[in-house]
């Protein structure tokens, strides 16, 4: 990820990653590899997991386990009663440990090195090294939601307090926003009796747009030509939302959302349209697979009941499509992020930095961008449809002073940021707790 490149660029880095594919897998069997960036060189270390152990690992307990719970929708489980004890250790712990014991080969040359775990797939791996090296600096950066021990209850407890001691045998564990973090704090007070040492090892810390790679994205030759093509097509006002099909982004209340204000508005028929642009996530889950042609279903009942010959309200593309994307960025009225929850939401900051028409954010408060963005965007409750929809009313009402001043919020507080600052203090939380540790 854009984020940890910086590490890349200024410090020796191996990058311990799972082997995907049989080709991935003799590589990994060789041993460590080089591999070169733009500006830098790493070591690549490729980990072969038993492919059962890694579906039980990524389709049973990671996700959708670990994510539902985490992002408050857990009624979304097809067998929510379903025993997940025996996909946790024979998947999840199997896989982790995996990870651990190549990062413990990695400290035995290099004893000194900081360890810097990422996110909901290695919660248990950090506690595994911790067993075999006691002093190793050991880092954790969740990049999803937390929830509080509530929200942890509905998983076996064994599991619930695998995962937060797996954090806490971290010298330093971070979180987007301080919401996040005080979750955490709170869950391990209630699961472990480990609150005080939970907020000494945590910290927020949002991570950073690459706004000069974003800028140089936004001015390719593909980008611009889907450009053209939007300019010459798009109706007087654009609302574009960008994500993927997954059920916490929350498509289908979004689009029933631009429905409602249709039916309300119907001078609004023909003038404004949607364009949702969705990217196919995690085919391999059937959760997943169950909700992949919900937001089409919905896109259609909302064309069928308001469009016209000449018109579809809402133009939905479900495929991988970056510089499409990019140009739905520069060409946004509105921008509708209505998540249930995101630990951040990058979208909605990425957005603005390219945008051409003064576009407003309307940005659903469960988030982690509403803490950095909620002054210049128009809230909402991503589970109230209809107040959605008046809010993207109010977004396309907006006088021209007030969109140009809420977009130049946005603009100042994200460039304030930048991957190499959230990088270095990462490392600087891991450098001052693993001193109070030793």
């Amino acid at each position: 990820m854009a984020a940890l490149r910086p590490l890349v660029s200024h410090h020796d880095v191996t990058w311990v990653a799972s082997a995907m594919t049989d080709e991935e897998r003799t590589i990994a069997a060789a041993g460590p590899l080089v591999e070169r960036t733009i500006d830098a060189e790493f070591r690549l270390r490729l980990v072969a997991h038993d492919p059962a152990a890694y579906r039980s690992f990524y389709d049973v307990i990671a996700n959708p386990a670990l994510w539902f719970v985490q992002h408050d929708l857990w009624g979304l489980m097809r067998d929510p009663e379903a025993d997940l004890l025996g996909p946790w250790h024979d998947g999840y712990v199997a896989v982790n440990a995996g990870f651990a014991r190549a990062v413990v080969e990695e400290l035995e040359h290099t004893p000194d090195a900081a360890v810097l775990f990422q996110d909901y797939h290695l919660y248990v791996a950090p506690a595994l090294v911790r067993k075999r090296r006691a002093a190793a600096r050991l880092g954790h950066f969740v990049h999803i939601p937390w929830v509080g021990a509530d929200g942890w209850a509905v998983l076996p407890p064994a599991i619930a307090r695998s995962v937060h001691e797996g954090l806490l045998a971290c010298d330093s564990v971070g979180f987007h926003t301080e919401r996040w973090r005080s979750a955490f704090v709170e869950a391990s007070g209630a699961l472990l009796g480990r609150e005080t040492e939970a907020r000494a090892r945590s910290h927020a810390n949002p991570v950073a747009v690459d706004a000069a790679e974003l800028e140089r994205a936004a001015a390719q030759a593909t980008v611009l030509e889907r450009e053209r093509a939007l300019v010459g097509s798009r109706p007087e006002q654009l609302i574009v939302r960008v994500d993927r099909t997954d059920p916490a982004k929350n498509a289908v209340a979004g689009f029933a959302a631009f429905g409602r204000l249709l039916q309300r508005r119907p001078d609004l028929h023909g003038r404004v349209g949607m364009l949702a642009l969705l990217d196919p996530s995690r085919q391999s889950i059937p959760e997943y697979v169950d909700y992949r042609h919900a937001p089409e279903a919905e896109a259609a009942a909302v064309n069928a009941a308001y469009g016209t010959p000449t018109w579809a309200p809402i133009d939905v593309s479900i495929r991988d499509d970056f510089p499409s994307s990019v140009a739905a960025y520069k060409q946004y009225d509105v921008l509708l992020v209505n998540s249930v929850m995101d630990g951040l939401n990058l979208v909605a900051e990425e957005a603005p930095l390219v945008n051409t028409r003064n576009g407003v954010l309307v940005l659903s408060r469960g988030t982690g961008a509403w803490e950095e963005l909620g002054e210049w965007a128009i809230g909402v409750d991503p589970r109230d449809v209809e107040a959605t929809s008046c809010a993207l009313e109010q977004a396309l009402a907006l006088p021209a002073a007030d969109r140009m001043a809420r977009l130049a919020g946005i603009r100042e507080r994200v460039l304030a940021r930048d991957p190499s600052g959230w990088a270095n203090a990462e490392l600087a939380a891991l450098d001052a707790r693993s001193t109070m540790r030793g």
